[in-house]
């Protein structure tokens, strides 16, 4: 048999090319236009011949809830964000395409929240109660191949309250048709790993399963080319077996690499797998995997490890809104946020507490992102203000949505540890508790071997998982918050391997892991603020680095001081008189009058800082061996503020702010300026208040009315204002400290759009952009 493998490996590396042209067997097509909606419950509408022509016409990624309005009554409270709940129905009409013809055709939802039910020409297909999970319906035995079909979905989450932070609500995610022949891979069953990878050579082992839901045996072989990110062919391998009719088959086999580029934060290299199965020289199915070849590890004594270097995890948590779009987030809002939160220094990112869409962990991969891949909220014990959560299904359904999760996953290099539950208030001081644990640890162990497992402790001294027992069990030990307690606790048991789960942004906190070698990393709440989990009049939770529109606070300047690896000055000032109020970013009160004393923080990485008030030093300070801000008393003046960083007498970093007049105009920026035809790429437009001089006028809340015309449309609006109630889909939004933004997608046809802007006493500002065909 061993000579049988490398018979077939090398005539899979004379033949790649060949292989490679032969056309794909597979067919998958994007199902997300066209769906129509009703927010209700509607009696037969499971139906074929329902009558849904009065309903709605929408395209998916849909979340209805977050078109609002916002109300203090919604029963969703304080963990929904006060926005509604209830019933949404989805109706779709569709004819398979000659493609398909002769084709087993499922549907792949990546995520409908929730407690969804789904119905092919009136016939059920069945229910998953949990909205963060991806799913997949054999539609075969009920699809019309040559007449209309239709699909029905329910989603359900008026059984509030059901989670402590934002949901959203309906098909929120991605949905496609996938086509194969009878013999085919099973969903999510071609399974990449990199045992041995090192700068010298990769060990890339393969693992697949088909069916063969012929009526007749065959011979198959299952081949792997692997492609770097050049396009080139750099190995190849495979296995060959007998597969009985209707029965299923497991293939595992290894290809080599060598001088293989290896997947980092600073340089995240992909490579491309293309698996086929083979009927002689017919491919019958195959399936791309992009990966990454890594070695990713954790150690007692010194933390965690990528490609043989030492470093530190320095993560943010983050939850699956998007803000103002909410929980249907375009891929580009992601991006945009991903790239604010390198400039900060951020490596990794906790999927707070849910699994995520796929492609965001895509994105992960594509840049560079450390990822601690999360289950749950909860296992059998209710949350306040989450009562009706995931608690009610935990016990019929934690199996099976841990496989569809780490089994959809496992593929991804940004994947560095599971996390199976998030302050869990389940009893863990007894044989239950520990059995929960265990079950989940070894399902993950048994479908993805090598990828550690944690969860985030809640108050171990209280819970007692420290001596009873339970922390041992555990790959690494993840806690939240209470950092000197995990510190003592890894020093009364130095084989442990720990890292910080959730973490505030205060200097201490920092400290921990700055500090502590074996202190792999932590995770600050949160890297962006979030829909929910907030009281009235409040909507959102301000805890993150940036807030919903995406502008800088005062931690997140602080952080980049610590963080970066590039020189950072940044100036902040206390908003009241005599050190009251909040730390904020620039040189204007809002009542010059009874503002005298002003308490200015300095956040730097530099040697020294220079503080200077209308062009007077006000004298330097040296960095702080414990990185705290450096800091002024100053009495106030109009004028000019500034501090330079300098590194060895040099000046390597400055930042300055002016006090701003009343607002003369408006200027508009834009995160890109051209457009695509795809759902998930969006242009953030910033507009932004200026004084004569092109100061930020940080304390007007004027209104800014927005217009578009040409190809594209606004989706949403926002300025991260936490008490706001304005609706997100409109075409107006106040300022806050400043500015807001208004997101656009490309709508009919292609050509220039052009946004316009406009305040009251204002000239008005334009800014085009591009549309592509």
């Amino acid at each position: 048999m061993k000579s049988k493998f490398v018979l077939l490996i090398l005539s899979l590396l004379c033949s790649a090319i060949e292989v490679n042209a032969q056309p794909a067997e597979r067919v998958i097509t994007p199902f997300d236009d066209n769906w129509s909606f009703y927010k209700g419950d509607a009696a037969g509408a499971d139906k074929a011949d329902y009558n849904d022509k009065a309903w709605r016409k929408v395209n998916v990624p849909h979340d209805w809830s977050i078109e609002g309005p916002y109300d203090q009554n919604n029963p969703t409270g304080r963990g929904g964000g006060y926005l509604p709940a209830g019933i949404g129905w989805y109706r779709k009409q569709f004819t398979l395409g000659k493609n398909f013809t002769g084709k087993q055709v499922t549907v792949e939802f990546d995520g409908v929240m929730a407690y969804s039910e789904v119905w092919i020409n009136g016939h059920y297909l069945g229910k998953r109660p949990y909205g963060y999970i991806s799913f997949v319906y054999d539609l075969t035995p009920y699809i019309y191949y040559d007449k209309p079909n239709v699909i029905a979905v329910k989603a359900d989450n008026s059984n509030q309250p059901a989670s402590r932070y934002y949901t959203g609500a309906g098909i929120y995610r991605h949905v496609r048709l996938v086509g194969t022949n009878p013999v085919h891979f099973t969903p999510w069953s071609v399974y990449i790993k990199t045992p041995v990878a090192n700068a010298q050579k990769a060990t890339v082992k393969i693992q697949a399963q088909i069916v063969n839901s012929t009526k007749a045996g065959s011979e198959y072989k299952v081949t792997t080319t692997i492609i770097d990110a050049l396009g080139k062919t750099v190995s190849a391998a495979g296995g060959v077996k007998k597969v009985a009719a209707g029965q299923t088959a497991d293939y595992s086999y290894e290809a080599q690499v060598s001088n293989p580029e290896l997947w980092g934060i600073d340089k995240p290299v992909l490579y491309t797998a293309i698996t086929r199965i083979m009927q002689g020289n017919k491919v019958v199915d195959d399936v791309k995997t992009t990966f990454g070849i890594r070695d990713a590890k954790f150690e007692a004594a010194t933390g965690f490890w990528l490609n043989g270097k030492n470093i530190k995890i320095k993560g943010v948590c983050l939850h699956h809104d998007g803000g103002a779009v909410g929980a249907a987030v375009p891929l580009g809002i992601w991006e945009q946020r991903f790239k604010q939160l390198k400039e900060v220094g951020v490596n990794g990112i906790r999927t707070s507490h849910n699994p995520v869409a796929p492609e965001f962990l895509d994105l992960c991969d594509r840049m560079g992102f450390l990822v601690m891949d999360e289950t749950f909220d909860t296992w059998t014990a209710a949350k306040n203000n989450g009562e009706k959560g995931y608690n009610l299904n935990f016990t019929q359904w934690w199996e099976r949505d841990t496989h569809d999760m780490v089994m959809r996953d496992r593929n991804h290099p940004s994947i560095v540890i599971y996390s199976v539950g998030n302050e869990i208030h389940d009893s863990l001081k007894d044989s239950a508790g520990f059995k929960k644990y265990r079950d989940q640890q070894n399902l993950i162990h048994q479908l993805d071997p090598g990828r550690p497992v944690t969860m985030a402790l809640f108050r171990p001294n209280v819970s007692g998982v420290y001596a009873n027992g339970f922390a041992d069990m555990m790959d690494v030990v993840g806690q939240n918050y209470r950092e000197n307690e995990l510190i003592a606790a890894h020093e009364a048991h130095p084989n442990w391997k720990v890292i910080g789960t959730e973490n505030t942004h205060v200097l201490n906190m920092w400290l921990a892991l700055r500090d502590k070698p074996y202190m792999a990393g932590q995770f600050l709440w949160t890297g962006f603020d979030y829909l929910g989990e907030a009281d009235w009049p409040e909507t959102t939770n301000n805890q993150g680095l940036f807030d919903r529109a995406g502008n800088w606070k005062q931690q997140s300047l602080q952080r980049q001081s610590w963080w970066s690896d590039k020189p950072v000055v940044h100036l902040v000032r206390k908003s009241g008189n005599a050190g009251a109020g909040n730390w904020v970013a620039d040189w204007t009160p809002e009542d010059i009058s009874t503002y005298h004393e002003s308490k200015v923080q300095v956040y730097s990485n530099c040697d020294e800082v220079e503080l200077f008030l209308n062009g007077k030093s006000q004298g330097v300070k040296a960095k702080p061996a414990n990185d705290a801000p450096r800091e002024w008393d100053l009495t106030f003046e109009k004028g000019t503020i500034k501090a330079i960083g300098r590194n060895k007498g040099k000046e390597a970093a400055a930042e300055e702010f002016k006090t701003a007049g009343t607002p003369a105009k408006l200027l508009l920026t834009a995160s890109q300026n051209k457009l695509s035809h795809n759902w998930d790429d969006v242009a953030i437009v910033r507009a932004t208040l200026l004084d004569a001089a092109g100061n930020i006028c940080t304390n007007a809340d004027n209104l800014v009315k927005f217009a578009i015309s040409g190809a594209g449309f606004i989706q949403a609006v926002d300025n991260g204002n936490i008490i706001s109630h304005e609706p997100y889909q409109a075409s107006e939004r106040k300022v806050s400290r400043g500015s807001c933004v208004a997101i656009l997608k490309a709508g009919d046809g292609a050509g220039n759009t052009t946004l316009k802007a406009s305040v009251v006493g204002l000239p008005d500002a334009s800014i085009n952009l591009q549309v592509n065909k």
